[in-house]
């Protein structure tokens, strides 16, 4: 039985049989909200297919058209490419149905993406627990950072919050609320405050108070890309100076709609302090959510979860076939029960 069928889903996995947030009461409205969340993307995708494939046999001209439509939903070439090889292979010259390529895209898309599928792992290896929360301003990385930390509240572990992005008071401000939202303590300093000494504040903090998980966010946005990665390397040493095995998770949060930038940013970030995962938010803002895809086929950074709206429970675990079902505009497959899954 796989653990699709055995376990739900989780964003975090805490290694521990303390109560954790249960998304099996949910399970089939979290599959509901992301083909709701990803309706942009599978609309474009899907009635490209079904223009390429109507009354048409499969031929040279065909392919090279879907090849091109996939590219253009941000697929990636590499993917795109196994996808036409796929759909080729034993139809040339034969009338080919567009449900049936479809579930080809879904197929192809799920091998990609499942090697990435991966919860964050607070096994209490560490305690605290580190977490560097980058990315660019305009991704929901502040967001992210609160809904997060209600997970790992409810998960039972202790989380403080450091206000890391001091350039931006409303950030500050956010993280307070959240913070007070779900009890947990949050380290905040000035507006122009160094951000470096504000994370070895926190990490401070979380140490003196025996907590399990602190998370940092970081400034998205200074005068120019090579002074914002000079920053942030300047985080991670102080960091160090508090804890020399920290940071714990590197999480880079992504904006869907950025499209091609976003592969860009898993780059530059990488080089700069050594992303370890991804949260990819805004999907239901673009037609092209298919960068994840070619985000993954490039980086093979594990994805943690996704955005698919502005509510509390749209930050979903990443689940790789219900992503790759759910952009070809396929239906949830079914559960299996116990006896068909033997």
């Amino acid at each position: 039985m796989s653990d699709h069928q055995t376990k739900a889903p989780r964003i975090i996995e805490t290694g521990s049989t303390a109560p954790q947030p249960d998304a099996t009461p949910q399970k089939r409205g979290l599959f509901k909200r992301l083909a709701e969340g990803l309706s942009r993307s599978t609309s474009s995708m899907t009635t490209g297919i079904a223009t390429v494939f109507t009354k048409r046999k499969l031929d040279g001209a065909t392919l090279e058209e879907l090849e091109d439509l996939l590219i253009q939903a941000d697929l990636g070439l590499e993917t795109a490419t196994r996808i036409t090889d796929a759909v080729s292979e034993g139809r040339y010259d034969k009338q080919v149905d567009e449900r049936e390529v479809r579930d080809i895209v879904a197929a192809e898309v799920s091998k990609v993406l499942t090697p990435v599928e991966a919860p964050i792992v607070l096994d209490g290896t560490h305690t605290p627990h580190v977490i560097l929360v980058v990315g660019v301003n305009g991704t929901g990385k502040t967001t992210t950072i609160g809904k997060l930390a209600k997970l790992i509240s409810a998960a039972g572990k202790s989380v403080v919050l450091g206000a890391g992005d001091t350039f931006r008071a409303a950030a500050i401000d956010q993280l307070k609320i959240w913070g007070e939202r779900i009890g947990a303590p949050v380290v905040a300093r000035e507006v122009g405050a160094d951000s470096a000494g504000l994370a070895f504040d926190a990490i401070a903090k979380a140490q003196d108070l025996g907590a399990d998980v602190v998370m940092i966010d970081t400034a998205g946005r200074l005068q120019n890309k090579s002074e914002l990665m000079s920053e942030l390397e300047k985080v991670v040493r102080v960091i160090k100076k508090r804890d020399d095995t920290a940071p714990h998770t590197v999480l880079l949060v992504l904006d869907a709609t950025t499209g091609q930038n976003a592969l860009n940013q898993v780059e530059v970030f990488t080089r700069a302090v050594g992303v370890t995962g991804l949260v990819m938010t805004k999907l239901d803002g673009t037609a092209r959510g298919g960068i994840l895809v070619a985000i993954a086929e490039k980086t093979k950074l594990p994805v943690h979860a996704i955005g698919v709206g502005e509510g509390e429970d749209d930050l979903q675990p990443f689940v790789a076939r219900n992503f790759a079902r759910a952009i070809s505009g396929l239906d949830e497959e079914p559960a299996l029960n116990e006896d068909e899954a033997e």
